[in-house]
This record gives structure tokens, sequence and C-alpha cells, in this order.
């Protein structure tokens, strides 16, 4: 009578467990750090949540009242109004802020919509200059754009580096 061998499968071993829980953690953290990365044309260090809840409070503060709390903008953004100027667009993944590079979304909220409005046009866009450091008006922009959807936020990524 011939009796066969049966092998017992072989689980892994602890070391290797713990190589690859480490491997899946490194790559977690990677892919955090590049989700969160800036992307604006001052540096490309990585937003931290301090600077992004400040950001927030400045929003919410200075332009929420305009654009809304939740980066919804006024109703019927795209139709002009009365006098001929337009609603302010939201600043989530609908609108269109995202279709433009940082200088030009830090000028405007610097300067506001009149510095770069084409002729005759009349914008409803006032500046913050006078009122934000330029730091608090980046951190702004990084908390509107860390609301943006990863394919988003790497288009406006890219528009920024070729210069618009």
């Amino acid at each position: 009578m011939h009796i066969k061998r049966v092998q017992k499968k072989r689980l892994p071993s602890q070391r290797t467990s713990g190589i690859v829980m480490f491997g899946l953690i490194l790559i977690g953290v990677v892919v955090g750090a590049a989700l969160t990365s800036r992307g604006s044309s001052s540096t490309d260090a990585p937003i931290s949540s301090a600077r992004n809840r400040e950001g927030r409070e400045l929003y919410v503060t200075y332009c929420a009242s305009c654009h809304g709390v939740n980066l919804e903008g006024q109703p019927n953004w795209r139709q002009p109004l009365p006098n001929g100027s337009m609603p302010a667009p939201p600043h989530d993944a609908t609108g269109h802020t995202w279709h433009h590079p940082d200088d030009f979304l830090f000028r405007i909220t610097k300067e506001g919509g009149q510095s770069v409005a084409p002729q005759g046009y009349v914008s409803g866009m006032p500046a913050f200059g006078s009122v934000l450091s330029d730091d608090q008006i980046w951190m702004v922009l990084e908390y509107i754009k860390s609301a943006w959807p990863p394919d988003v936020q790497e288009f406006q990524r890219r528009l920024t580096q070729q210069g618009g």
C-alpha cells in the first residue's frame, strides 16, 4: 500500500507579512502625499492640514458670501445679471476656476476681477490684496483646489506648469 504524502500549505511568515504591510503603508503615504500636494507656482510643498483649515476659514470669511460656503457659487452663474456683470461662479469642479493657472487665480484674488477683465466688462470680483497677505491668498487657493477631484487637480496643475 502506498501512502501519498500530502504537503501542508505554508502560511506566509510573520516577516513576509510585515514586509507586505510596510509596503502597503508606504504606498498609501506616497499616494496621499501626491494627492495633497499644492501644485501651485509658489512651491510644491504638501498642504498641511493646518494650512488647509486656515485656508477654509479665510474662504468662509472673505469668499463664501459670494461663492458659497460649499464652493457652489451663485445660482445661474452663467447668466448675466441686470447690471451686465456675472454672478460669482462655483469654485468646485462644476465651475471654471480649475480652467485657469495659479498665477491667474492669484492675480484675480489679489487685484480683483477688473485686473483681468476684457475692455468694457465690469467685474463684481473685489480685490483682496489690501485685506489678505500673499500667503493667505495662496492658502485660500490651496483650500479651493483641495476640494477638486484628483483628475481636475491634475489638469489644473499641468495647466499651471505650462503657463496657462
